[in-house]
């Protein structure tokens, strides 16, 4: 499927600043099919933003006919640039990314999803997928009701909730009252969730996946969680992954990716009735 690539500034305002964050639009064609309708993808990125790897990454999705929206999320405090994948660029992602508020991480979320909802060509079904930073965004993104997919690859600090300001990272099962961290909002989620990690993934540790997946079970999330034996952090970027790229299993997890956003976006389920699913118990 042809891609058509642009841009969209959308304006947003929260924590009294307003700015504008730019969103890096890829969009499928079928020619002479112009009012063709395909469903929408919100990508968020690493700490880097929109790089080389994560515009291929849009593209190899936006080829299977999702319209594929990727938010600059520092707009709070530079421009829709990359960052480069050096020791300054790192440096510099990561101190955004606790400076930047989890409102205004929200309000991206929510400005996104309301960009893809205005095109014509969009057929109003929304997915969230992202990696490192974004597999946090993706998955926080799915407590927006609208978003019927989330497809997150080794999230960080969900486990530690350390996204956005914060006094230390914090471990515990339950966390602290009125908690507004993503591992502790998991209730509100509405959508099916696949979780992909890599076991040898020092930014998450065993307990940290493990953490994970028993708070979305408490949660009664439908979801799927994968963990791959060898596989590193950030194993799918294919440029500067400082020796991390695996090949196979990122063909892997874009087969994973590409079934729930198939099965759930693509096709029209209806409501789920929440009868409980009768199983037997067969050899």
């Amino acid at each position: 499927m042809l891609i058509k690539e642009s841009h969209a500034d959308v304006q947003t305002n929260v924590d009294g600043k307003e700015t504008l964050m730019r969103i890096y639009v890829f969009h499928p064609t079928i020619p002479q099919y112009p009012h063709a309708r395909f469903p929408g993808i919100v990508l968020f990125s690493e700490i880097y933003q929109v790089t080389g790897p994560v515009a291929r990454f849009a593209r190899q999705i936006a080829g299977q006919g999702y319209i594929v929206a990727a938010p600059s999320s520092y707009h709070d405090f530079t421009g829709p640039e990359p960052l480069a994948y050096d020791v300054p660029g790192t440096d510099q992602g990561n101190e955004w990314k606790v400076k930047k508020t989890l409102q205004s991480y929200d309000e991206d979320s929510y400005r996104t999803v309301d960009y893809l909802l205005t095109l014509p060509t969009c057929s109003g079904r929304i997915g969230a997928t992202g990696m490192c930073l974004g597999g946090h965004l993706a998955l926080r993104a799915s407590l927006d009701a609208r978003i019927s997919a989330c497809v997150a690859y080794f999230a960080t600090d969900v486990h530690s909730r350390t996204l956005g300001p914060h006094s230390g990272a914090d471990t515990s099962a339950e966390g602290p009252e009125n908690s507004n961290h993503t591992i502790d909002k998991l209730g509100e989620v509405k959508g099916e969730v696949a979780m992909i990690f890599g076991i040898k993934d020092t930014h998450v540790p065993d307990a940290g996946r493990d953490l994970i997946r028993q708070k979305l079970r408490s949660a009664g999330v439908v979801f799927s969680f994968y963990e791959f034996a060898w596989a590193q952090h950030a194993f799918i970027r294919d440029e500067l992954s400082k020796g991390r790229y695996d090949p196979a299993v990122t063909k892997v997890c874009f087969e994973v990716l590409l079934e729930l956003f198939g099965r759930v976006l693509k096709t029209d389920l209806g409501p789920r009735d929440g009868m409980p699913e009768k199983i037997e118990h067969v050899c």
